[in-house]
């Protein structure tokens, strides 16, 4: 009898979106991070010299995944970077208008709770689900 081994059968990182896609898909998340998140979780940069202190929420791409990420910035004395930053939320392009919804965990991996949503869901999830609240 022969003996069962590891295949690789693809996953979904070949999927990317087309350039108007994600043209579009940026645009979309832009608008959300301006008016839902910016509002919400920074509405005023408060400097601290103890502790790091957000500065800016933004978007960025990384292969087939749009990040959301929080800039940080810490003035103290004892900081290694004086910047940093730390992702919050994750979109993953699976095919047209949908999405798996990750959040960042504090151990550093990403943990999927929502899959194949599409981009009206994905943007309503993390405004009203705290997992994918910045912190």
């Amino acid at each position: 009898m022969a003996r069962g081994g590891w295949v690789y059968v693809g996953g979904r990182a070949g999927n990317k979106p087309s350039p108007g896609e994600k043209s579009v898909i940026t645009t979309a998340c832009e608008t959300f991070i301006a008016d839902v998140l910016t509002p919400r979780f920074l509405p005023e940069i408060c400097p601290s010299t103890e502790f790091n202190f957000p500065v800016a929420i933004y978007g960025k791409w990384l292969g087939n995944k749009y990040r959301f990420i929080t800039r940080y910035r810490s003035d103290g004395p004892g900081a290694d970077e004086p910047e940093f930053d730390a992702p919050f939320a994750r979109l993953e392009y699976v095919s047209r208008d949908r999405f798996d919804l990750s959040y960042h965990r504090h151990t550093g991996e990403w943990l999927c709770l929502f899959e194949r949503l599409t981009l009206t869901e994905a943007l309503h999830m993390i405004e009203s689900i705290p997992n994918f609240a910045p912190r």
